[in-house]
């Protein structure tokens, strides 16, 4: 298997005041002075990892890395009942990244998103096309309405007796609203209630990687409690108000990005994102590179791995254009 990244000691760190309460960390690592690039991190409310990311660590970037509202080193903590999710959106996020690109004096950047993160990414990029030089996204969720039903609906299919057990965490009817569900339990405020509530849809996330040749047990239901509250309580936010999206749009919106290069990971097996969703997206997209992992689901592979990097080495000789 490929080796991670080594974690270099961030050259630059702080929180950023991004109104409404809310304090985002953020820290800058890799080479002062290089080529910027932003790591968009997956979840929502999963926070950044703090290991390497794909060769941008010694690839000459100056890699900006930021804990989304909520979640990670930011605060307020939404495993905090008392933290208020309603200035927690996509418009939110999209602003606070605008504020801390401009904090850091950044002119234009390059957006890597995994996960949620390509969401958030296109749909940042959808609205500041100028302040973007290049995107790579990887293990892509294109957040219609449809995708989020396949994840918590219509994925039973393959694991039924698992789904069945989602269902009865929700409490709720086969037809019911499931997600409406578990967002009004993660705001009980009993921690035994959004404990259990975080443990079954935790569990459901686990079953859909579970498949995978890379997969691993307890991804997510390994978390520390903390971290489990914050990662359901922002995700049943989200996507039980269709990520604050209208349906459709970032596929929609994608002919925005005209002139932007743009690599686009996906693992053939992915039960999270539809390949089908992300070829529409790269159709959409004029030059955007769609490459396919045969081996390879949600999470990483050797080949899906390798695509990033090489994409990662391909745009660090990119000459910013103005």
């Amino acid at each position: 298997m490929t080796q991670p990244d080594a974690a270099p000691t961030p050259y630059d760190e702080g929180m950023l005041d991004v109104g409404d309460g809310n304090q985002v960390y953020w820290q800058v690592r890799g080479t002062p002075g290089g080529k910027p690039a932003v790591v968009v991190h997956g979840g929502p409310g999963g926070g950044f990892a703090r290991g390497g990311y794909r060769g941008f660590d010694r690839a000459g970037y100056q890699l900006v890395l930021f804990d989304q509202r909520g979640c990670g080193d930011s605060i307020p903590n939404a495993s905090d009942p008392a933290t208020d999710m309603k200035s927690n959106t996509t418009r939110h996020l999209i602003a606070d990244m605008e504020r801390l690109r401009e904090h850091l004096g950044i002119d234009r950047w390059l957006l890597y998103g995994y996960s949620w993160g390509t969401a958030l990414s296109l749909a940042y990029a959808e609205q500041h096309p100028e302040r973007v030089s290049e995107i790579i996204l990887a293990a892509i969720f294109c957040c219609r309405r449809g995708d989020i039903d396949w994840m918590y609906r219509d994925a039973r299919r393959f694991y039924p007796e698992a789904w069945e057990r989602f269902l009865a965490g929700a409490g709720t009817s086969r037809d019911g609203d499931i997600l409406g569900a578990y967002a009004r339990l993660m705001e009980d405020p009993d921690l035994a209630v959004r404990e259990k509530a975080a443990d079954d849809w935790c569990a459901w996330e686990d079953m859909l990687l579970s498949h995978e040749p890379q997969g691993k047990s307890a991804v997510m239901s390994g978390l520390p409690l903390p971290e489990r509250l914050s990662f359901v309580r922002i995700c049943v936010h989200y996507f039980s108000h269709g990520a604050f999206l209208e349906d459709g749009a970032l596929i929609r919106d994608a002919g925005r990005l005209a002139g932007i290069p743009g690599v686009l990971v996906h693992g053939r097996m992915d039960l999270n994102g539809s390949v089908e969703a992300v070829w529409e997206l790269s159709r959409a997209w004029p030059g955007a590179e769609l490459l396919i992992a045969e081996d390879a689901g949600h999470l990483d592979s050797e080949t899906k791995v390798r695509y990033i990097r090489e994409a990662v080495s391909r745009f660090a000789s990119r000459q910013q254009m103005t």
